[in-house]
C-alpha cells in the first residue's frame, strides 16, 4: 500500500551523495533533488541546533541548497566529501543568521533604551557607572571570553551551543567562560 504523494527516498551512502554533486555540478535537476532528498534532514537538523528557531533553520536549510546549486562546481572530490562541504556551508550560514539576529536584537534594544526616560537622575547616573564599568570591565576579556559570556549571559545560549556557535571544544568554552567570569568579578569588585 503506498500513500498517495509519499515519496520514499532509497538509502544513500556518502558515495552517492559524492556522485550525486557531480551531476548537480553540471546542471542536472534530478540528480539536484536526489540530493536534497538525501541531505535536507541532517542540514536543517543542524541549522535548527544552531539557530534555534524552526522557521528561521528553514530560510537557512533553503539558503544552504540555493548555494549549493550555484556553487556545486567549485565542490572538489579530492578535498572531501560532499556531505562534509554541505554541512560545512550549513554551520556557516547558521553562524551567520544568528549573528545577523543578535545584531538586529542590538539595534532595537539600543532605540528601546533610547525611548526610555529615567524620572530620577541619580538613579540615571548610577545606572549609566554601572553600565560603563561593565563595559570597562567586558573590554578586559580575550576575545573568545568575551564572545562566549555574551552569548551565553546576554544572549541565553547554552555552553554546548555556545561551542557550536563558536566551533570551539565544549571544555575550552567552559573554561574561557569561568576565566572571563573570574576576571569580570575582579574588574568590576574594583570599580564599587
Amino acid at each position: 500500500m503506498s500513500e498517495v504523494g509519499l515519496r520514499l527516498v532509497p538509502d544513500r551512502g556518502p558515495g552517492d551523495v559524492d556522485t550525486l554533486m557531480g551531476l548537480v555540478a553540471r546542471g542536472d535537476r534530478t540528480a539536484f533533488e536526489a540530493l536534497y532528498d538525501a541531505l535536507s534532514s541532517p542540514v536543517y537538523g543542524l541549522a535548527r541546533r544552531v539557530v534555534r528557531d524552526p522557521a528561521r533553520a528553514e530560510d537557512v536549510t533553503q539558503e544552504v541548497f540555493l548555494e549549493v546549486w550555484r556553487q556545486a562546481a567549485r565542490f572538489d572530490r579530492d578535498r572531501g566529501r560532499a556531505k562534509t562541504w554541505i554541512m560545512t556551508i550549513t554551520h556557516r550560514r547558521a553562524v551567520d543568521a544568528v549573528r545577523r539576529s543578535e545584531s538586529h536584537r542590538r539595534q532595537e534594544d539600543r532605540a528601546v533604551t533610547d525611548e526610555v526616560v529615567t524620572e530620577d537622575p541619580s538613579e540615571r547616573m548610577i545606572a549609566t557607572e554601572e553600565h560603563d564599568a561593565v563595559r570597562t570591565c567586558m573590554e578586559t576579556l580575550t576575545d573568545l571570553q568575551l564572545e562566549s559570556v555574551r552569548l551565553a549571559y546576554f544572549n541565553g545560549y547554552t555552553y554546548n551551543e555556545v561551542a557550536t556557535l563558536l566551533d570551539k571544544p565544549l571544555p575550552t568554552i567552559k573554561t574561557r567562560m569561568r576565566d572571563g567570569l573570574i576576571r569580570l568579578r575582579d574588574c568590576l569588585g574594583g570599580h564599587r
